[in-house]
Parts: C-alpha cells; sequence; structure tokens
C-alpha cells in the first residue's frame, strides 16, 4: 500500500515510498541525535516504575514479557511525544495515507544471554493472543489482509552482540504463517532453544507453531541484521520476516527497543474484545484510547484517548 498524497516535512519521496513498496521497509533513518536519546532514554527509565498513572495494572507482569508495560505512551509524556513526532509521523502517513492512529507501543529490551526471536510475521496480532488485535476491512471484493506499520526506534545502540533486529526484505507481501493456528505457552523453554544453530525463541512460544506449511523453513540467505546507533529507526510492515539475534555480549551492553505501531483509521482495534491475555499475563482494556496522531477520523471505530493520563495533550498537526 502507498498513498502519494500525505505531506509533511519528513515525509518520504516517491523514491523512498517505491523502495518501502518493493523491500517492506525503510531504515534506519535518524530520529534523534544519540546524545539526545541517551538523555531521553535516561529519563523515561526512571519514570517507569512509577505506574500510577500507567493503564495497565502491575499484576498482568509474566514470567516471558512484561504486557503491564504495554502503552506507557498513555501515562508517559516523554513517550507521549515520541509517537506524535513529525520524524515519524510524516513518514508514516505517506505510506498509510494522512488519517493514522497509533494503537500500541511496547519495549524490547534484550539483556546479556537473552535468546533471539523467532523469524515471524504478524497480520492480525492474534498469534499469542488467539484474537485478532487489529482487523482491516475487505475492500474492492478482495479479502482483508492487514499488518500494522511498525517504527522500532533503538533507545539504546543496537549491535551485532547485543541482539539487533534481522530482516528479510520483499517478504511482506505473502503470509507464511497462520495466526489463527494454536500456539503452546511454555515459558520454561526461555533461553534453551536452538534453532538452526540459533538459540531463538518468541517469548515462551514457539512460532514454528504457525507455520502454515510444517515444513517450510525460512531462508536465512535473504536475511540481513540491521545495526542501528541509539535514536535511530527502522520502519516496516509487521507483515515482513522478521527476528533478532541472541544477546552475547556484556552485562552493561544492554539492547532497548521501542516500537510504535500504527494503522489507518478504517482499521478496528481490538475488536470485540475487553481485554488481551497472552505471554502468560492478562490485561484490561477498560482505560485503553488508540491515539489519533495525524488527519481526522471519520469512521469512529476505535475509542481515542485525546490526552495521556498525566493530561499531555495529543494535537495532531
Amino acid at each position: 500500500m502507498t498513498n502519494n498524497g500525505a505531506g509533511g516535512h519528513f515525509a518520504l519521496s516517491q523514491e523512498q515510498r517505491e523502495q518501502f513498496d518493493r523491500d517492506g521497509f525503510i531504515g534506519p533513518v535518524q530520529i534523534y541525535e544519540p546524545e539526545e536519546m541517551e538523555e531521553r532514554w535516561r529519563t523515561v527509565r526512571r519514570q517507569l516504575v512509577d505506574r500510577s498513572h500507567a493503564i495497565y495494572s502491575t499484576d498482568a507482569r509474566s514470567s516471558a514479557t512484561n504486557i503491564a508495560n504495554y502503552d506507557r505512551h498513555l501515562d508517559l509524556d516523554l513517550l507521549s511525544e515520541h509517537v506524535m513526532n513529525p520524524r515519524i509521523v510524516d513518514r508514516v502517513a505517506s505510506i498509510l495515507g494522512p488519517d493514522v492512529l497509533c494503537w500500541r507501543t511496547e519495549f524490547f529490551p534484550k539483556y546479556a544471554g537473552d535468546e533471539g526471536t523467532d523469524w515471524h510475521q504478524a497480520a492480525t496480532f492474534a498469534n499469542a493472543s488467539k484474537r485478532p488485535q487489529i482487523a482491516w476491512p475487505a475492500e474492492d471484493g478482495e479479502p482483508a489482509f492487514g499488518g500494522t506499520i511498525t517504527v522500532w526506534t533503538a533507545f539504546t545502540d543496537s549491535t551485532l552482540e547485543n541482539g539487533c533486529l534481522q530482516l528479510m526484505p520483499g517478504t511482506h507481501h505473502h503470509m507464511n504463517y497462520d495466526e489463527s493456528k494454536p500456539m503452546d505457552y511454555r515459558p520454561e523453554t526461555l533461553n534453551s532453544t536452538v534453532k538452526e544453530g540459533v538459540k531463538r525463541g518468541f517469548f515462551g512460544y514457539d512460532y514454528r507453531q504457525l507455520q502454515k506449511d510444517p515444513d517450510w523453513k525460512p531462508d536465512e540467505s535473504q536475511a540481513f541484521p540491521l545495526v542501528m546507533k541509539r535514536g535511530e529507526a527502522v520502519i516496516f510492515w509487521s507483515t515482513l520476516m522478521h527476528a533478532s539475534l541472541p544477546h552475547t555480549g556484556s552485562v552493561r551492553d544492554y539492547r532497548m527497543g521501542f516500537a510504535a505501531r500504527y494503522v489507518p483509521t478504517k482499521v478496528r482495534v481490538y475488536p470485540d474484545t475487553g481485554g488481551v491475555a497472552e505471554y502468560g499475563g492478562e490485561i484490561d482494556l477498560s482505560k485503553y484510547g488508540a491515539v489519533l496522531v495525524s488527519g481526522v477520523d471519520d469512521y469512529g471505530f476505535n475509542r481515542i484517548a485525546t490526552e495521556n493520563q498525566r493530561g499531555y495533550s495529543f494535537r495532531t498537526r
């Protein structure tokens, strides 16, 4: 999907849009200077421990991943600013069109000894929760395909040693996985499974269980590691085959990524559900709202948060 009508100072050029359509990603692109990113992350890291305004209860914590820390942009001002940053929003709107929602944010830490992440694709995000979290409309008689634009920002340097992302260019048009299939949650397998010579897992799951063809294997010869400096981001379709390397570096050299996910306003977010259960935890969506980061919402499908829990106003330009 490419839209040529959305403008903005940081909008993708025609050449960049064609590259994005072909490869399924663009980046790294600089969102912050390294020094600014370091200072922002230092502040956010201190603020994360204060959950007095967080929209999800601390009892949502699980052994594999902390889903209680989804959507901290809804209570921490610096993260609210981040999802509205024109260096991100202009680029995303030039792909999705002018009317855009940020529907999810999440942290992706990787510490010394942590496994890499399985190769995966996500169209509905029903992979772990077993219920679609986003639903695109069918258009022109064609079934909905789906996916989200993920903007994965390196809050710290992301290196080969500390577990940077891996991408397979051009793999975003075809799903190799069926997200409606069951996937067993086994947290005891964390950091203990080797696949094709690489220690990989999926936060207590084995993503291979979702393969449409159980005998198929990702062609790792198509993949490359995406090394990024702190303050840089990669913008990609969630349907792009992506993974990450294990952390083989030092204890001090941890990796922190922050993913913000965007869809057009015509997409239904968390359709027909009041909560999400995945990764051994559960969150209640009663305080949740998507953020209109660009344009207008003429559909009214989704609950919209006009300000964060501390009063920061989500004002579109």
